[in-house]
């Protein structure tokens, strides 16, 4: 059983891990035993990820990659080796209503989360398939793919569509051999909802959560093992909640 979630003699690539969810996925990842492919737009953080990442024994490979711009995706896949899981994890938000978002905080957020996902999916599985053999995405989606909260609506549609996303791929690419399925975080502290989770709005929201706290990075390393991993060789399709059951809450 101790060896049910390893990832020895994987190679992962992490997207957003410069920080946050990224940063430390990458660290869990490693003590799983996995070597890691590191990417976001900020190579200096990256580093810092990778320093980490090397303290426990593992190979770490920086790459640069803005997964908004998908000329930057497609030179990065060239330069690098081919992953055996793909965590599509970079993300971003943007707070306001739908009268009210400019077209630039639209886009931004939309070609990020959602065509950032279906950019770096689409690299790695032509690999894959060119190599002939399969592969693993898990894409990191959010509890606001699944239900809906105030002054969100760019991230919960982008979100929303990762989740769709994701079971279109598992269908697809069943025969394949490729998998992929969706994390689904509910409120944890990073850096993208820190100053709002402390705001009154951030408070009362916090108290609909069920465990009335919201997730601590721990919480969601095993969840996170279980999808990138052979645990869920005959999972696919799925959009998993972690969220200590704030999707439970009454309405």
């Amino acid at each position: 059983m101790s060896n049910l979630f390893s990832l020895a003699g994987k190679r992962v690539l992490v997207t957003g891990a410069s920080s946050g969810f990224g940063a430390h996925f990458a660290r869990v990842l490693a003590e799983a035993g996995a070597d890691l492919i590191l990417a976001a737009r900020r190579r200096d953080k990256l580093e810092q990820t990778a320093d980490a990442v090397r303290a426990l024994g593992r190979e770490a490979l920086v790459v640069e990659m803005d997964v908004a711009d998908y000329a930057s995706v497609q030179s990065a896949f060239a330069d690098m080796p081919m992953p055996d899981v793909v965590i599509n994890n970079a993300g971003i938000s943007r707070v306001g209503t739908t009268d009210g978002y400019s077209e630039a905080d639209w886009d931004a957020v939309l070609d990020t989360n959602l065509k950032g996902v279906w950019a770096v999916s689409q690299q790695a599985i032509r690999g894959w398939q060119a190599a002939g053999r399969g592969g693993n995405i898990v894409n990191v989606a959010s509890i606001l793919g699944l239900r809906v909260g105030q002054q969100l609506s760019a991230y919960a549609a982008s979100k929303a569509a990762v989740v769709q996303l994701t079971r279109s791929i598992a269908l697809d690419y069943a025969r394949a051999g490729i998998r992929c399925n969706a994390l689904c975080p509910g409120y944890f502290e990073t850096d993208i909802n820190r100053d709002w989770l402390r705001s009154e709005h951030g408070e009362r929201q916090i108290k609909r959560i069920p465990f009335r706290r919201v997730g601590e990075m721990p919480d969601i390393s095993g969840p996170l093992l279980l999808l990138a991993s052979d645990a869920s060789a005959y999972m696919s399709g799925v959009a998993l909640p972690v969220d200590g059951g704030h999707l439970c809450s009454t309405l």
